[in-house]
């Protein structure tokens, strides 16, 4: 059957995987200063990529910086706001012109407001939305208008369980949260229409341990914080350089995303009256937020945040789960082997009686 002009042949796509094999790959990260963004950046430094680093923050984005030359590597820094559309596509512009043609792109800057939705401003809902959804939207759009014509690269939207189950005093992060979920379905499915490699993948985040819970705009008595049980930040960027280089439609990190999920399915009105039992007093300390408390919702704080934030003595390390949902060929032999231990074991029992 003959191929469509303009289409590659299999031997050209094959030369083209090749190439990019033995070149560095260009990932852009948004978020890139700070959280799990930072982590994400040296996770991709470790393998010697060429980063664009995006966020507001000067002071991380510099930081940032140094850690991946450090490392051996490049990185580009573009302070940018995602919530512009145009911010986005200028820094997409410099990272091609300076690293070369992106492969990668990370979405992942976020805010949030700790608020009751009746105490919430609509300028608030709107910046939640604007940097958290549309902030992905506008990432995506960039990369997209890249990667299409080269049919090729992968784009990584970072998730959370609350994209599938809304918890109190969360609503616009969850609302966006949410949104990213419908686009990210509606986009796969018109990519799949289109026959693109290029790929799309959505990685659900359990709570974590980053500084946004010192900076997060809030309304609450007691000082914020992620959810138990917590993990470290590392435990997400793993799953998302892992989603980035293989053909996954969605990775579930920890297993309290996997919970949350299921249990959103089966039995949604008994977590609701879960949450609204447990759901105020887990998001907070008992330590009172101190007064004129800054925040980042419409600007950045000043200096290097890192990547973690004030809960590391709580926070785990590792995730049995994520291991096994990143590493599927090795938990397949060790199933098979068990398996044929089981059955040789059972068939030896079975002779001696």
């Amino acid at each position: 059957m003959a191929r469509r002009v303009g289409t590659p042949s299999a031997r050209e796509h094959r030369a083209t995987d090749t190439t990019l094999a033995k070149r560095a790959p260009v990932v852009v990260v948004t978020g890139a200063s700070a959280g799990v963004g930072r982590a994400v950046v040296r996770a991709w430094a470790r393998k010697g990529a060429r980063l664009g680093l995006l966020a507001r923050g000067r002071d991380g984005l510099d930081a940032a910086r140094r850690e991946v030359e450090a490392a051996g590597g490049e990185a580009l820094v573009v302070p940018t706001d995602v919530a512009s559309a145009e911010e986005v596509e200028a820094a997409a512009t410099a990272v091609e012109e300076t690293l070369g043609p992106i492969d990668v792109w990370v979405n992942n800057a976020m805010v949030s407001v700790f608020s009751p939705v009746s105490e919430m401003t609509a300028d608030e809902i709107r910046r939640v939305t604007e940097v958290t959804y549309l902030g992905t939207v506008h990432g995506t759009l960039s990369a997209l208008r890249r990667m299409k014509p080269r049919d090729r690269g992968a784009i990584v939207q970072v998730g959370s369980a609350l994209a599938y189950r809304g918890i109190p005093l969360q609503a616009a992060y969850c609302g966006a949260k949410h949104a990213i979920q419908g686009f990210v379905d509606s986009l796969r499915c018109e990519l799949l229409h289109e026959g693109s490699r290029v790929r799309l993948s959505m990685v659900q985040l359990p709570a974590l341990n980053t500084p946004q819970f010192d900076w997060v705009r809030t309304r609450l008595p007691g000082r914020p914080q992620p959810v138990p049980p917590i993990f470290q930040p590392e435990v997400a960027a793993a799953a998302i350089v892992w989603a980035a280089e293989h053909d996954r439609r969605e990775v579930w990190v920890g297993l309290p995303t996997v919970v949350t999920i299921l249990a959103n399915r089966l039995a949604p009105g008994l977590v609701e009256r879960y949450l609204a039992r447990t759901g105020y007093a887990a998001q907070q300390t008992s330590e009172p937020v101190a007064p004129g408390r800054p925040d980042n919702l419409l600007e950045p704080l000043p200096g290097d945040h890192g990547a973690h934030g004030a809960f590391d003595a709580r926070a785990y390390p590792w995730s049995i789960q994520a291991w096994m949902t990143t590493h599927p060929k090795t938990v397949a032999a060790a199933a098979g082997a068990i398996a044929f231990v089981g059955g040789a074991l059972r068939g030896i029992t079975r002779r001696a009686a």
